[in-house]
């Protein structure tokens, strides 16, 4: 993984799911969820095929699978990563998230 610094880093299914467990706190979400997360989005990566990855191109991919897992931790890790910084942010993704719901909200 190249990080922003431009150093690298090896992937770790491990970081993906203390990252992700860090917008989960307080929320339904298991350990068990966390892990199959990790899992769906290190299978996405490796189905790329790309030797190497950037940071953004992996956070990319934890949004779809953990909007689709909790929508407040998708908000949380969401502000985090696209560096929201009003409340238009906030409330253009929750509109966002209203027009098109996750499927497990359907």
């Amino acid at each position: 993984m190249i990080k922003r610094s431009g150093a690298y880093e090896p992937f770790s299914r491990e970081k993906i799911i203390s990252g992700v467990g860090k917008a989960c706190q307080g929320r339904p979400v298991s350990e068990d969820d966390l892990a199959r997360l990790a899992q769906l989005v290190e299978e996405r990566i490796r189905a790329n095929g790309a030797s190497q990855i950037e940071a953004h191109e992996i956070g990319l991919a934890i949004l779809e699978p953990l909007r689709e897992l909790d929508t407040i931790a998708y908000l949380r890790f969401a502000s985090v990563y696209s560096n929201y910084d009003s409340l238009d942010d906030f409330e253009n993704a929750i509109r966002e998230l209203r027009e098109n719901p996750p499927e497990s909200l359907k």
